[in-house]
C-alpha cells in the first residue's frame, strides 16, 4: 500500500513538473526591436517580427531564439574597455599599402541581422566570420591604393571600395547579415617622425587649396565688377543713343515744319530767321531794322516804356501836381 502510493505521488511530482514545464515554456514575447525563430525539434520554421505575446509548443518540442533588429557596430582595430578607454591592437590593423608603406587603419562596420534563420544555423560564429571578412576587404583595398591616398584626400574612396567588397563577401558566406556602412576612423604611419612628415605635406596641401580656394573666389568677384561695369556702360550708351536719336528726331521735325512755313513765304520765313538767329547769338544785343530810305524802326521786343526804378505812390502825385501847374500857367500864357 505504501509502495503505491510512493508510485503515485512520484507520478503526480513528475505531472506537475511537467505541467509547469509546459505552462512557462508555451508562451514568449517579442520587443519592437525584436524579432524570433520558432525552433521545432532542431529546425527553423518561422521568423516572428511583429512585437507581442505569442505562443508556441512547450519545450523540448519548440524552442525560441529572440534576435536584437537594431544596427550593430564592429569596431575593427581597437575596443574599448570597461573603464570607457580604448585599446589598440596594432597586429589587426598593421597593413602594407600599394606603394610598400605601413600603414595602421582603424575602422568601423555597421550591420544588422536581416536572416535570422541564416544568422543562426549557416554559421556557427556569424560575427567572427564579419569580422574576418572585414579583415580581409580593407587590407585588400588597402594593398591597392598609395600612401597619400589613405592618409589625404582618399579615405572616402577607400571606404566605398571597402564596403562593396565587404558586401560581395557577405553575400556568398550567406550568413543572414546586411552590411549598412563603413567609416574609417584613423589611418596613420606607425612612426612618430614619419607621420610628422606627412602631417606637413598634409598640411601644406590643405594651405595650397585654401589659396586657390581664395584665388577663384577673387577672380570671380572682379569678374562679376567688370561684367557689372561693362552692363553700365553699355546701359550708358544705349540711353545715350537713344537720347541722340530721340533729338535729331525732334529737329527733322522742327525743320520740315519750318521748311512747309518756308515754302509758303519764302521772304518773311529768311527775315524771321535771321532775325531769331541774331536774337539767340546776341541776346543783349538791340535789333533795329533799316529801311529803305535810310531811317530807322526798332525792331521787337521793344524796350521796356517803364522806368527802371519804380516811384512811390507819393512821388507820383507830386509828378502829376507839377504837370498840372505847368499846364495851366501854359494855358493862361496863352
Amino acid at each position: 500500500m505504501s509502495v503505491k502510493r510512493t508510485l503515485m505521488m512520484v507520478g503526480l511530482g513528475i505531472f506537475g513538473i511537467i505541467a509547469l514545464i509546459a505552462v512557462f515554456t508555451s508562451w514568449y514575447t517579442v520587443d519592437e526591436s525584436e524579432q524570433a525563430v520558432v525552433i521545432t525539434f532542431g529546425r527553423a520554421d518561422d521568423t516572428i517580427t511583429e512585437p507581442g505575446l505569442h505562443f508556441k509548443l512547450p519545450w523540448p518540442v519548440q524552442s525560441v531564439e529572440v534576435l536584437s533588429k537594431e544596427t550593430f557596430s564592429l569596431k575593427f582595430g581597437y575596443k574599448q574597455n570597461k573603464d570607457g578607454e580604448l585599446e589598440d591592437y596594432d597586429a589587426e590593423t598593421k597593413m602594407i599599402t600599394g606603394d610598400e608603406h605601413i600603414v595602421l587603419t582603424d575602422l568601423v562596420v555597421q550591420w544588422k541581422i536581416t536572416e535570422p534563420n541564416k544568422f543562426l544555423f549557416n554559421a556557427q560564429d556569424p560575427e567572427e566570420i564579419l569580422h574576418s571578412a572585414t579583415s580581409s576587404a580593407i587590407r585588400s583595398i588597402i594593398g591597392s591604393s598609395n600612401i597619400d591616398a589613405a592618409l589625404t584626400d582618399g579615405k572616402a574612396d577607400i571606404e566605398a571600395k571597402t564596403r562593396e567588397l565587404l558586401v560581395s563577401l557577405i553575400e556568398k558566406y550567406d550568413i543572414g547579415i546586411s552590411i549598412l556602412g563603413v567609416k574609417l576612423q584613423d589611418v596613420e604611419l606607425p612612426n612618430a617622425d614619419v607621420r610628422a612628415a606627412f602631417t606637413a605635406v598634409t598640411d601644406a596641401r590643405e594651405m595650397k587649396n585654401t589659396k586657390i580656394n581664395q584665388a577663384e573666389k577673387y577672380a570671380n568677384q572682379r569678374t562679376n565688377e567688370a561684367e557689372g561695369e561693362k552692363d553700365a556702360i553699355i546701359s550708358k550708351a544705349e540711353g545715350e543713343k537713344t537720347a541722340r536719336i530721340e533729338q535729331a528726331q525732334g529737329d527733322v521735325a522742327v525743320f520740315n515744319k519750318m521748311y512747309e512755313q518756308y515754302k509758303g513765304n519764302k521772304q518773311i520765313t529768311r527775315e524771321r530767321l535771321i532775325l531769331e538767329t541774331l536774337e539767340n547769338v546776341l541776346p543783349k544785343a538791340q535789333i533795329y531794322i533799316m529801311n529803305d530810305d535810310g531811317s530807322t524802326m526798332k525792331y521787337l521786343p521793344l524796350q521796356a516804356l517803364q522806368p527802371t526804378t519804380q516811384e512811390t505812390p507819393e512821388k507820383q502825385e507830386t509828378t502829376a501836381t507839377q504837370e498840372t501847374s505847368k499846364e495851366k500857367k501854359e494855358g493862361s500864357g496863352n
